[in-house]
């Protein structure tokens, strides 16, 4: 037989892993031997394998070759992970491109689709890792979403359900209003933005005068329940146990004090709305303080902000800027333009 004076990978690679597969080389059956396992981390069918993956399951390869070699019943697991967040966000793209909604679809008809996607994008998942060489043992692929681990996953749920572990209740988490879920704190990419500062006077309730505070988000106004300032701050030591009112909405909320405000920030003042920041929602637990939460799940202002109920909330925060009058630009930086607004009412003049 003549060999090639050169290797090549086409002629040879595909050739003998295809007979590595069909002899069932990579087959694992419990047996007397020291078990080896690994379970792969399952890669996301929203798409292909870059080299992160390829870098990630060579290692694993090595691993699990050299444990056969050293005469232990070595099982490596393949599968695909669902992912559904990102999963569903590219099958919703691929449906708006066929001009569907997804609103439009039953539970069970855009699961047809996500299946669908999934079977093309699985078979190019694993022919990469075949590609690569991975000494799998195939018969066991599984798929995250399939019914049985589906069904696993709904019992370990439950388990820890009833065991106390898990439970209802009012938490802060990020929130996605275009996909209607929550992420993960490692999906949320956090960057600073050019914004404006709204200087914003809530009058002191049954006497004249007010408080001052600072905000980038005068809509969230809607959810106040407090205006904190420090307990060390002499400017507001004498108005601690005393109400405000929220500008527009005329809601009754108390003043208090809190370490964790940073006297030199702002007005010194801070607007405490536990549903919309996590600071706030600390000092709102710390303080068993109430949780009027604003907003709908799609971002939309809800029946709890009181008014401008079902609009969007960058809308809302438009309209309420321009409910506030007398428009003075005190500074303007590198980093914000700051203003300062009185409510139009004349309760706020």
């Amino acid at each position: 037989m003549e060999l090639s004076k050169t290797y090549s990978p086409n002629l040879t690679e595909a050739k003998w892993y295809r007979d590595w597969c069909e002899k069932k080389f990579f087959k694992s059956t419990p047996d007397e031997r020291e078990p080896y396992t690994i379970v792969i981390p399952p890669p996301n069918v929203t798409g292909v394998l870059h080299m992160g993956h390829m870098l990630n399951n060579t290692i694993q390869d090595v691993l699990i070759r050299k444990a056969r070699m050293e005469g232990k019943n070595a099982c490596w697991v393949p599968g695909t992970d669902h992912a559904s967040i990102a999963t569903e966000a590219k099958v919703v793209q691929r449906l708006r491109k066929l001009g569907i909604k997804k609103s439009d679809l039953s539970r069970e008809k855009f699961l047809e689709y996500a299946f669908e996607w999934k079977e093309e994008y699985e078979k190019v998942i694993l022919g990469q890792l075949e590609r690569l060489g991975a000494s799998c043992d195939w018969d066991r692929t599984r798929f995250t979403l399939e019914k049985d681990l589906s069904d696993a996953v709904m019992d370990s749920f439950i388990h820890l359900h009833k065991k106390g572990y898990l439970y209802r209740d009012l938490k802060m988490v990020n929130w996605d209003p275009a996909a209607q879920t929550t992420l993960s704190n490692e999906e949320v990419i956090h960057k600073e933005e050019r914004s404006r500062l709204f200087y914003i006077k809530y009058a002191i309730e049954n006497e004249s005068g007010h408080v001052m505070i600072a905000t980038t988000r005068p809509e969230t106004m809607l959810g106040d329940v407090a205006v904190c300032v420090h307990p060390e701050d002499e400017r507001y030591q004498h108005l601690v146990g005393k109400k405000v009112l929220v500008p527009i909405i005329n809601r009754s909320i108390p003043i208090i004090a809190d370490e964790y405000v940073d006297r030199e920030f702002g007005t010194g003042c801070l607007k405490i709305t536990p549903a919309h920041d996590t600071n706030d929602y600390a000092i709102g637990q710390k303080h068993h303080l109430p949780i009027i939460d604003m907003m709908n799940p799609d971002g939309t202002v809800s029946a709890a902000g009181e008014i401008y109920i079902g609009e969007d909330r960058f809308v809302v925060r438009k309209k309420i800027i321009k409910q506030l009058k007398n428009w003075v630009t005190l500074k303007r930086s590198r980093r914000s333009t700051i203003k300062w607004a009185i409510a139009s009412a004349p309760t706020w003049l």
